[in-house]
């Protein structure tokens, strides 16, 4: 059984605080786009991950891999499988490839075992695996609040494309969140960029954009700083890093800016992808 393991981009990221427990207050506009990574998993004698990256693990430490632990151990099933993971998302990158790919092995495993898992069940084994993976798992615009379990889609139709353009060097989320403070950071209005794609408010979801993890990652990689001023240059008519980097994306109404100014960020060897929402 195969399926498209989706990514995302955040039109608005605020981190709240920090909790007691250690983990980050999130409040964020979470967006699936149309690029993806391909996972197919059918039963084999022993559980194994095959992928095209080499430097990627294939062990415990691949989101697939412990999907499969985490909904073993919740519904007891014997079956084992083999999996094959094509990569497109890049790592470090704010797009969540390694959730999107956790929250396929989810939605394979829920209908080929016919687990009949309801919506708290999958965030429940989802958030069990990473905070971006419930969101994934759903595939749906929404507002993600808590540590990426307390989710609120809603339904939105907006006229643009966006262009994703990676630096060379990634970000580690872990690494982005020990180097902020809360306390000194720019806190986006989520609760405008919800409405604004409600409404197809072009010009509020423009206004609205904005990123907590920003100003830490341009600190770590300069690049950043580099690609946007770039992509605003090139006449974007928004331009903000996902998550905690390193990818930035721009949004235009006018999709033959994407394809140009693609090739243009393509000819100075940074990662390139053309796409909108799903």
């Amino acid at each position: 059984m195969k399926e498209r393991a989706y990514a995302k981009i955040n039109l608005c990221l605020d981190v709240v605080g920090q909790r007691e427990d250690g983990y980050h207050e999130l409040k964020m506009i979470m967006v699936p786009i149309d690029f993806y990574d391909m996972l197919e998993m059918r039963p084999a004698k022993t559980t194994t991950l095959s992928l095209n990256r080499y430097f990627l693990p294939i062990n415990e430490k691949n989101t697939v891999i412990k999907a499969v632990r985490v909904l073993r151990e919740r519904y007891g099933f014997p079956q084992e499988f083999e999996c094959v993971l094509t990569k497109h998302i890049p790592t470090q990158a704010g797009l969540a490839g390694g959730s999107a790919d956790a929250a396929a092995a989810i939605r394979i495993l829920n209908r080929m075992l016919n687990l009949k898992m309801s919506r708290a069940d999958i965030i429940d084994c989802a958030k069990q695996v990473g905070a971006d993976v419930p969101f994934c798992c759903l595939n749906q615009p929404a507002l993600v609040e808590g540590i990426g379990d307390i989710i609120t889609p809603f339904e939105c139709h907006p006229d643009f494309s966006l262009l994703l353009v990676k630096p060379r060097m990634g970000i580690s989320t872990k690494v982005a969140f020990e180097n902020m403070d809360p306390a000194k950071t720019v806190h986006p209005d989520c609760e405008a960029m919800r409405r604004a794609p409600i409404a197809d408010d072009y010009p509020g979801i423009l206004k609205a954009l904005g990123n907590s993890l920003e100003e830490v990652s341009l600190r770590m990689v300069d690049e950043i700083r580099i690609v946007k001023q770039k992509m605003k240059e090139l006449g974007f008519d928004g331009v903000l890093m996902s998550g905690s980097g390193s990818t930035v994306f721009g949004i235009t109404r006018d999709p033959s800016l994407c394809s140009s100014a693609g090739e243009t960020m393509k000819q100075q060897g940074y990662f390139v992808r053309m796409t909108k929402m799903l």
